[in-house]
């Protein structure tokens, strides 16, 4: 069992930055691959970014390279996403996720995080 919290969400100007985190307990947080996903109204959780246990190997979406960097503190059970040049279109709610084999699929998310609203203004 593992509980994901969310934090760091909030409003921000178009080209603005904003660090998101994700605070782990439970089972031990270093055996899971890390992700974030997003949602925006009316539209499908979609992948963003995976770090592995390692934090060597790390996946992102193509609509994101170049501007978004996931991290993890194992020592401090924590997932980072910074987000950089944001767009409106980067508006959304955005989930941490924790998943034994995740890359890049919700299917392979073990849990979820209930989310934290990022909005990104014109």
């Amino acid at each position: 069992q593992v509980q994901l919290v969310e934090s760091g969400g909030g409003l921000v100007q178009a080209g603005g930055s904003l660090r998101l985190s994700c605070a782990a307990s439970g089972s031990t947080f270093s055996n899971y691959r890390m992700g974030w996903f997003r949602q925006a109204p009316g539209k499908e959780r979609e992948f963003v970014a995976t770090i592995r246990r390692s934090a060597i190997t790390t996946y992102y979406a193509d609509f994101v390279k170049g501007r978004f960097t996931i991290s993890r503190d194992n020592a401090k059970n924590t997932v980072y996403l910074q987000m950089n040049s944001l767009k409106p279109e980067d508006t959304a709610v955005y989930y941490c996720a924790a998943g034994g084999a995740l890359k890049s699929v919700a299917a392979e998310v073990d849990y979820w995080g209930q989310g934290t609203q990022v909005t990104v203004s014109s």
